[in-house]
Order: C-alpha cells, then structure tokens, then sequence
C-alpha cells in the first residue's frame, strides 16, 4: 500500500478534487428523503449500532476517522472537530459526563500490551485518563453512572478458528473480509465464508481456556472476574440507565448457541433472554432501548424463513415481537429514543433474508395486532403481544456494498437517522432526514 508521504502532488490534487466532487446533500429520487454527508474526510465512520455515540445535550455526533482516531461532528452546523488522535479504540460517550471514552496502547505494542483508557471533553479534546488495564485484557463497554467498564479476556492459551482462511482486513473498508472454499471446491459467498468462520471460532472457544468476563472500576482501578465458561463471550453492554445490569451474548453461528443473556455487575442473576422452540430458530444483534426498560432483537422462526423484531421487558418479563417482510430484515436494527419509531439498514441477496430488494434504509411505524372485537384471550398478558411494521424507504442502498455494515441510530431529536456508507465509494457518514422533504 502506498503511504501518503510518497504520493505526488499531481496525483494528491486529483485526489482532492475527487474528494471535493462527492455529493454533500441531496434528496434521494426513490424516497423523497433529503440525505446529507456528514463527514468530509474519506475513511470516516460512525460507531456500532448499540455503541453510545452522541454527547450527552445530543449536539454532537462521535464518529471514527481514517486514521483511527476520533472526531465529532456538530448536528446542526455540521462542523468537524477532531478531538483525539489515532490510533485508538472508541468505546462510547459517558452517559453522566458526555465524554467519548477509549482505549489506547503504546506506540508499536501489540494487542495482547497493557492499555490506557482515557475519557476526553467532546467540546475541546481535553482527554484525562481513567484507568490502567491489565496485560491481555481489554473494555467494551461503560455503565450508567460511568463508574464500571466490562470486558472480556482468554483465561489461558486463545486459540484461533480451523479451517477456511481467516478473516484479515478488508482494507477499502477496514471490515473483516471473509473467505473460505465450500465441500463443492468452490469459493464460498461472503455471508457463508463469515458463519463458517464463527463456527470455527465457537467450536475453538469451546475446546479452549475459559472466556471471562470482568470489570474495572474507573475510580479505583480495582479489577473484578464476575463470569466465566467456555464459550465465547462478546456483544457485551450495559443497561443505558441501570448501572449494574450488564447484557452479553454467545458468539458464533446463531442457530449453535443460546445467544442472549444478562448478568448483573456482582455476577448475580445470569438470566438466558430466548429460548429456542423450535430447529433453526435464531435471535440476535441484541440492544436496549434508550430507557433501558426493553432488550430489543433480530429474530428467525426459521432462520432465513419469517422475520421478527422482539422485544423483551427487563421488569415484567412481558415479550412483544414485530413482524417483518423478508425484503425488510437488515443487519441492524434500532429504536428511536421515545421508543415510538425502529429503524433497519437493510440488506444485500447473500444474506440471511436472501432479500431480492432489501438495500434500503427503513423507517419502521409499529403496529399491534388488535383483539377482535375488543375481546381478549383469557391468559393474554401470559402471551406474546405481536404486531408488525409498516415500513417506509428513506435511502437507496443500491450501490451499497454490505461487507460494510451501516449501523443505523437515531439522532436525539429524533428528525435524521444517522449510516455509515460506501455508496459513493469512499466510506463516509451521513444522515437521512425522517420527515420528507418538501418538493
């Protein structure tokens, strides 16, 4: 790869030029949605769908640069203010303070080297460290009440994935980039070639050390094991309002594992989210709802076969599923912060849904299923509370590439839905105005 230093001036114009001929804004003909670019670096990315990324007065978007370094973009003047340097590891805002939270290593250790987590100001940059983190372990989330980090670490040898190639780096998108040979001697599709790989990977976590999980706390560094088993443990976050609630999942092929769970903070209350009933059901991508009232999730009865959004409520246990079309299904889905509207980033024809026109960005508007006549069942809040959504079409995925997952959130007040995308080819942020816009 040729590094920015040696590229000559002709070749570094054209470049800008380049740069400077992509769209800003526009107004999305299939939709009637007005789209804006948020970033104007090339490279730039907005965090994981569950990953916290606005301020705390929701003025400020956290977004990742090129570099791997961070910068945040102001909503309403879309102004870009670099704020720490790469490379770093981006956690999430602080719910209580508003800072951006991240891990750093020294300069040239590798991943296994102990790390720094630092907390910086999204208004000046001004970052203050917070705690040491042990040699082989690293944090993937921050409580409430930002004084719990939780990570997870390899109690002994890690063990890679068998068979297939590994993932690498896709160096266009900085994704995974899955491959691997089918029985058949044929290469197999990506959306294959990655559960192949997470099949490996389970299967290697279940042969291997235990995985645990931990956390620090920020004032006093002190480190707790609060979980241990051999699975492989990841998707970990805590509750957006509940400090000492903590959701993880069983990584791996969905239909091997029982994917969901939660813990809380001592270790106390492990609870299993989903049970399965039936062959190939599936559930996952799991997140909170911005209250924390509500676990929300991907689920397939079958996988591949009927398409659901569902809800469980932390409190009372009651579930609510949302049923989808398969054109609908995305990779990702979220909730507005009122807890009124979801939306899907969608998807391409190799994945799951084997969607023929599912590289769209929804709007989704829930619906319940009303009793008829008003008369109930006599056990009805002991079952299931379905419904379905009405979609609509904000942007035009077309020439999206999916091996780029674009992560869908709602901005705070609740006027854009914010993506990461590639369909102008470089990868950029932008924002998808809810309202249509006026003709």
């Amino acid at each position: 790869m040729r590094h920015r230093s040696f590229l000559l001036p002709v070749f570094a114009a054209g470049l800008l030029r380049a740069q400077a001929s992509l769209p800003t804004e526009w107004v999305d003909p299939d939709t009637g949605h007005r789209v804006i670019r948020l970033s104007r670096e090339d490279g730039t990315q907005s965090l994981y769908f569950h990953q916290n990324a606005y301020s705390a007065d929701g003025r400020k978007l956290i977004v990742t640069t090129a570099g791997g370094g961070i910068a945040a973009i102001d909503l309403a003047t879309r102004e870009i203010k670099p704020l720490v340097a790469g490379p770093v590891s981006v956690l999430v805002t602080g719910h209580k303070t508003g800072d951006v939270y991240y891990t750093k290593r020294p300069s040239g250790a590798g991943r296994g080297a102990p790390a720094m987590v630092y907390a910086a100001n999204v208004n000046t940059g001004a970052a203050r460290e917070v705690v040491h983190l042990p040699a082989g372990r690293m944090v993937a989330s921050l409580n409430a009440d930002e004084t719990l980090l939780l990570g997870t670490y390899v109690d002994g040898p890690s063990e890679g994935g068998r068979g297939g190639r590994g993932p690498g780096a896709d160096a266009r998108f900085g994704q995974p980039n899955y491959e691997a040979v089918g029985p058949d001697g044929k290469p197999m599709t990506y959306a294959d070639a990655k559960d192949l790989r997470l099949h490996n990977q389970l299967m290697a976590a279940r042969a291997g050390a235990p995985r645990v999980i931990f956390t620090v706390n920020t004032k006093t560094g002190e480190v707790k094991d609060i979980f241990r088993e051999h699975e492989w443990l990841g998707h970990l976050q805590f509750s957006p309002t509940d400090p000492t609630l903590i959701m993880f999942c069983h990584e791996g092929t969905w239909h091997e594992v029982d994917r969901i769970w939660t813990i809380r903070a001592d270790g106390s209350g492990l609870k299993k989210i989903h049970t399965r009933t039936m062959n190939m059901e599936i559930a996952g991508h799991e997140f909170f709802s911005a209250d924390g009232r509500m676990i929300w999730y991907d689920l397939q009865t079958p996988r591949g076969q009927d398409f659901w959004l569902a809800g469980y409520n932390i409190a009372g246990g009651k579930r609510t599923w949302y049923h989808l079309q398969r054109n609908e299904w995305s990779v990702h889905f979220n909730v507005s912060p009122d807890g009124s509207l979801f939306a899907g980033d969608g998807g391409d024809s190799e994945m799951v849904a084997r969607a023929p026109d599912g590289k769209w960005i929804y709007l989704f508007r829930p619906e319940r299923v009303p009793d008829v006549a008003g008369i109930k069942t006599a056990n009805a809040e002991n079952l299931i509370d379905t419904g379905f959504f009405k979609a609509e079409r904000l942007v035009n995925m077309a020439k999206h590439d999916y091996r780029l997952e674009p992560n869908v959130t709602f901005s705070p007040d609740m006027k854009w839905i914010v993506f990461r995308s590639n369909m102008l080819g470089p990868v950029h942020v932008f924002a998808v105005e809810i309202a249509k816009a006026a003709r």
